[in-house]
């Protein structure tokens, strides 16, 4: 079987029984608290030798997780908000980060893009808890244009594609079965148009206002370091954890 061939969902198993509003078991709470947290060796991270902006830090940081064996570093939380101001969360892809911002991609019409169209300011957060690290990055959110858009598609894998093809991204989806066959036609034509285009598929650049780096300690000394825009420059602040 080819890296690009979908394969079949998993049985999904029944739900369990609906306990809503009951305590939490006991045996949860057990297994809960006794989960370790950064169970490894944590680097040392000195903030006054730290770069002036936050851009080569994040760079810096990102090649010392892909080395220490992160598992899929790339990935990270989206925050964004509702016109009403309702917050809203989900785990995305970074496209790319440069002197213009972080990138990352969706389809105009899901969730988050209609957040963004209407509250264009967002906030991202990336953990990498083999080193026990995170970055929080938050700030104004634009639009690339177009021809950036059909860039980002040329570059995705074959399977990447056929899914922005699909589209309809959030939408009330009235059976799997639906989804089965828009799926299988839009492998078909990723296969045939690599070039192929999703009107809807578009890239949104979150230019950061403040960037935070945390180290943590095991000795819950934790190094908190805050980048802050301010008058065209970046202000450098330490934080208590």
């Amino acid at each position: 079987m080819s890296a690009d061939t979908p394969t079949p969902p998993p049985d999904i198993p029944a739900p369990p029984p609906d306990t809503a509003g009951s305590a939490p078991s006991g045996e949860f709470v057990r297994l809960l608290r006794s989960q370790r947290v950064w169970d490894t060796e944590l680097p040392e991270f000195a903030p006054d030798t730290a770069p002036a902006r936050p851009l080569p830090l994040f760079e810096q940081w990102f090649a010392q997780a892909v080395a220490a064996g992160q598992s899929e570093p790339h990935t990270m939380s989206l925050a964004t908000a509702d016109a009403e101001g309702r917050p809203d969360v989900r785990t995305v892809m970074l496209h790319g980060a440069d002197e213009e911002g972080w990138h990352f991609a969706s389809h105009a019409g899901s969730r988050k893009g209609r957040h963004l169209a209407s509250r264009p300011y967002a906030a991202l957060g990336f953990y990498w808890p083999a080193q026990g690290r995170q970055i929080r990055v938050r700030g104004p959110v634009t639009v690339a244009p177009p021809e950036v858009a059909r860039a980002d598609l040329r570059a995705r894998s074959t399977g990447a594609l056929a899914s922005a093809l699909v589209g309809r991204q959030s939408e009330v989806l009235p059976s799997y079965e639906e989804l089965t066959r828009a799926s299988d036609a839009a492998w078909d034509r990723a296969r045939r148009e690599p070039d192929a285009s999703a009107p809807s598929w578009t890239v949104y650049v979150l230019d950061p206002d403040e960037v935070e780096f945390f180290q943590g300690d095991a000795r819950r000394r934790h190094v908190r370091l805050t980048y802050r825009r301010a008058q065209g420059t970046w202000l450098r602040e330490l934080l208590w954890p």
